[in-house]
């Protein structure tokens, strides 16, 4: 029977980033993914902010062109509000090249990663895994990075997300417009209820998309796509190339906050499995870089000196503090169920505060709390902020 110090599931970017920060402080770490490839299953759109991209190593050959235009419609799509940036605020990446990136970083680091191999479950200190000839395999530690219904949140027995959005998009080849790159953001609730439509483009691919509760989705989440799709604003501005669509995608995302619970002496979460994931924004992908990094922390000094007080530092409760405007601002979002409502939303933000205070949402530095800090007898350490 294999033994390793850690068992990583999930081959997503949180997944391997942990993976690869465990692997090169020396550790034993083994990666598995059900999927058989990192080019499939892929859940998110891909949108890389500003602050992710100064703070982490995102290959520039993988990311879209710089993006500083967001206009806001209203249901009607009548007199939206346009807000521009001095700056590059967002580029949507090519995802199945990201992930096979961080796949390549962490084997270099030392790490396994098998693909096509299932998480069954944990029991005793050993991990059931299935796919091939899969054996058991004896960990010290599980590091869940499954994704928002996490099955080793279950088994840890650690606090699962409860509120999520579903959502999903077309990914569809696009001919060249030589217009501005510009997000465009749909917030009616008969489409998108609790959330908004989008279209962005990565250069290549036009990702057209809808996200919203899926309670309050009437007529089902590809019928309101299909339905956006037709006649998103920002189509014509991204032409479909000759080829139709490329893909689809979705999942759920969720945006219920941190999770209080996230680490026991078995394991710990990171990711959407840990609720990683701005509550009104619903932007992952730098909160679970950052996450990640105090994960990989915390892991190694609780697997180097077996001090179960050390896990206390991996705290969502510290870090749940400071969402609670925003965790507001989503339960006053999910509340937004009539159109006229909406209209009067969009309204306010056509005044010079409403302005102010969009900008701050979408083109600020706080999406999530920063969680480096200074330790002796190191460069830098990741510990939770206090609230």
């Amino acid at each position: 029977m294999q033994t390793v110090d850690v068992l990583v599931v999930g081959a997503g970017l949180a997944g391997l980033h942990t993976a690869r920060l465990l692997a090169e402080r020396g550790l034993g770490v083994l990666v598995v993914d059900r999927r058989r490839s990192l080019a499939s299953g892929v859940r998110t759109t891909g949108i890389f902010v500003r602050r992710t991209l100064e703070d982490f190593d995102v290959p520039g050959h993988l990311l879209g062109p710089g993006v500083r235009d967001v206009v806001l419609y209203p249901p009607s799509r009548r007199a939206p509000v346009r807000l521009t940036s001095d700056r590059d605020e967002y580029r949507v990446a090519d995802m199945p090249g990201v992930y096979e990136h961080a796949r390549r970083a962490a084997e270099r680091a030392g790490a396994q990663v098998r693909l096509g191999v299932r998480y069954e479950g944990l029991a005793h200190g050993v991990a059931e895994l299935a796919g091939g000839a899969q054996d058991p395999v004896r960990v010290r530690f599980v590091v869940g990075a499954d994704g928002a219904r996490s099955r080793v949140a279950r088994d840890l027995g650690l606090d699962v997300n409860r509120q999520l959005l579903v959502g999903a998009e077309i990914v569809q080849p696009m001919t060249a417009s030589g217009d501005v790159p510009t997000f465009h953001c749909v917030l009616d609730p008969r489409i998108a209820p609790g959330y908004l439509g989008w279209v962005i483009d990565d250069g290549r691919h036009a990702h057209i998309g809808v996200a919203g509760y899926q309670h309050a989705m009437r007529g089902g989440l590809r019928q309101l796509l299909d339905r956006f799709a037709a006649d998103a604003p920002g189509r014509a501005v991204v032409s479909a190339g000759p080829t139709g669509t490329a893909e689809r995608r979705g999942g759920p995302i969720p945006v219920g906050g941190i999770l209080r619970r996230l680490a026991c002496p078995r394991g710990l979460l990171v990711g959407d499995a840990a609720g990683a994931v701005s509550p009104l924004t619903a932007g992952g992908l730098d909160p679970c870089l950052r996450l990640s990094e105090l994960a990989a922390d915390v892991t190694e000094r609780y697997l180097r000196s077996g001090d179960e007080t050390v896990l206390r530092q991996y705290d969502g409760g510290a870090l749940r503090a400071r969402f609670r405007g925003r965790l507001a601002l989503r339960r006053l979002f999910a509340g937004v169920r009539s159109p006229a409502v909406a209209e009067a939303a969009v309204a306010a933000l056509r005044t010079g505060a409403g302005q102010a205070a969009a900008r701050r949402v979408l083109f600020g530095d706080g999406s999530f709390p920063d969680v480096k800090a200074a330790a002796p007898g190191r460069g830098t350490r990741y510990a939770a902020p206090a609230p």
